[in-house]
């Protein structure tokens, strides 16, 4: 798979390998501790764990493995892409974190991404390189779930002409959302969304906890459109899909301050909630 396979050919046009950057990739938002070192599109090394509660242990340990194994040191990377969620609070602090201190000691640009982004490109091409879907185009939902019927979702649309994003990571109820999804394929039928009508509609990331509202909308949605298909396609975060992402960002010269860098949450941590609640009872 080249860089403009499947994605946006301006960002992620084939370069000369010499000019490939060598990015450290790391995403701890969910129960996988998922990490890839990359030099351009090509995976040199990779590792996936799954001990969610051990990712503050684990985690810069094994980056250094797979510096090691591969015998690459921090000082020549081209750049660290993180994974700024959203996701497990705690998961999220903790990569955010590694990721700004390696970016100071190694002196080296840093780029953060989405977590939802990463875990639907994953999905998308995880199939897709067993499959060829190539004249399809498809609508992907990465769903991770956050308790009380909601979700971090969002949504991108997959095509021969590129990849690019539908609705903004957000933490949303499952039932509205399934309403949004199919108010947005109405929309685009009518031809009001500057979109083309998808062949598929694929749930990904980790969708066991939704099956009800999933099958819900398929139902809706076949009653509608006959001819769409809707999949659910569990996938577990892998780092390649976070390196990926963040070097079509430094190929376009694009940088985040570190100082600056923070997690993207969606929303307060339910302790900061009920803190909050509590001042202003008391106020």
């Amino acid at each position: 798979m080249k860089l403009q396979e499947g994605l946006q050919q301006g960002l992620h046009a084939y370069r000369p390998e010499s000019d490939e950057p060598l990015v450290l990739a790391f995403d701890t938002a969910t129960a996988a501790c998922a990490a890839a070192l990359l030099q351009g599109d090509r995976v040199l090394a990779e590792v996936q764990s799954l001990a969610e509660r051990n990712h503050s242990v684990n985690i810069v340990p094994q980056l250094q493995e797979l510096l090691r194994t591969s015998g690459v040191s921090g000082s020549s990377l081209t750049g660290i892409a993180v994974g700024l969620g959203p996701g497990s609070y705690t998961g999220v602090r903790i990569a955010v974190t590694a990721a700004k201190t390696l970016a100071w000691v190694w002196d080296k640009p840093l780029v953060g991404v989405s977590s939802l982004e990463q875990l639907a490109l994953g999905g998308y091409w995880s199939e897709a390189e067993r499959e060829v879907r190539s004249a399809e185009r498809a609508w992907l939902v990465p769903l991770m779930d956050a308790r009380r019927g909601q979700v971090y979702t969002a949504a991108f649309a997959a095509a021969p002409d590129g990849w690019h994003r539908l609705a903004e990571d957000r933490i949303r109820l499952m039932q509205d959302w399934r309403e949004e999804l199919l108010r947005q394929l109405e929309d685009v039928a009518e031809g009001a969304a500057g979109e083309e009508q998808p062949s598929s509609v694929v749930f990904t990331g980790d969708p066991s906890l939704h099956l009800e509202e999933i099958e819900a909308f398929a139902q809706l949605a076949g009653e509608r459109w006959p001819e769409l298909r809707v999949e659910v396609r569990a996938h577990v975060a892998e780092g390649r899909w976070a390196g990926l992402l963040g070097a079509v960002r430094l190929l376009a010269g694009e940088r985040d301050a570190a100082h600056d860098l923070v997690p993207n949450y969606t929303q307060l941590a339910e302790a900061e909630a009920k803190l909050l609640a509590r001042a202003r009872e008391g106020s």
